[in-house]
């Protein structure tokens, strides 16, 4: 049997099933209203639900709390209006209730005629996947550092100390196994950060930039432009229409 012959008689139920045999994506498709069509079982246990049925319809304001909503219901809009997210890093809640870094990449879904009809999207659980890949122990050791100390100043030399490697040997594991360099993974952690702050605070975006990790605001407010297609004065504005940043 070909294999064009062989997929055509491939159910896509079956297919969507196979998601539930890689324990560390979560795994999810919505309808137009971003409401949950399907979801893998690590979708509906990472949400503290038991089975599909339990997730099915709802929306994100149904499952998570109202700030973190409002970013994926957000994302969920970009993303049918054509755009992609990659492998972008997001601190989210997980299944303990603490706060933890996600990798996460989303694409519109299309019908047969080419109409966008939703979204699906994949995101991993960066501390578990770090774990549970073999040969990198080293790796575990600057990003844990990077997650408790972004805010501060941090150079490649100093992670590649921490991690008991070369500033060479350093970059070529984080770009083989997280697909980007030190730099980029500091600058996204600290842009996520700072989003959930411009969606969970009322602090200045001065402030929000600070406690960030960044010194330059203009280059905090042309980075997280590049990272989230908006500027943090435009989200800031959504959420809190009444806040005057002048």
């Amino acid at each position: 049997m070909k294999s064009d012959e062989l997929l055509s008689k491939v159910s896509v139920q079956q297919v969507l099933t196979m998601f539930d045999m890689l324990p560390d994506i979560i795994f999810w498709i919505k309808d137009k209203q971003s409401r949950v069509a399907y979801a893998n079982q690590m979708f509906v246990e990472h949400l503290g639900f038991s089975n599909l049925e339990q997730v099915l319809g709802k929306t994100d304001r149904d499952l998570s709390p109202n700030h973190i909503a409002k970013q994926f219901i957000a994302d969920d809009q970009k993303v049918m209006s054509g755009d992609t997210v990659t492998d972008r890093l997001e601190m989210n809640i997980n299944t303990s209730g603490e706060l933890a870094w996600f990798s996460t990449s989303k694409r519109p879904l299309f019908d047969e005629n080419k109409a966008i009809i939703g979204s699906y999207g994949v995101t991993r659980h960066l501390q578990k996947t770090v774990k549970t890949l073999s040969g990198i122990d080293e790796l575990k050791v600057p990003v844990q550092y990077i997650r408790k100390n972004f805010h501060n100043e941090l150079t490649i030399e100093q992670l590649a100390q921490v991690a008991h490697l070369s500033v060479s040997a350093l970059e070529r594991r984080f770009k083989k196994y997280l697909a980007k360099t030190p730099k980029q993974f500091i600058r996204q952690i600290r842009l996520e950060n700072a989003r959930r702050l411009l969606v969970e605070s009322k602090l200045p975006i001065a402030q929000v930039a600070y406690q960030s990790g960044f010194s330059d605001h203009s280059y905090f407010s042309r980075h997280f432009k590049m990272m989230f297609d908006e500027l943090p004065s435009e989200l800031r504005l959504q959420q809190f229409p009444s806040v005057d940043e002048s």
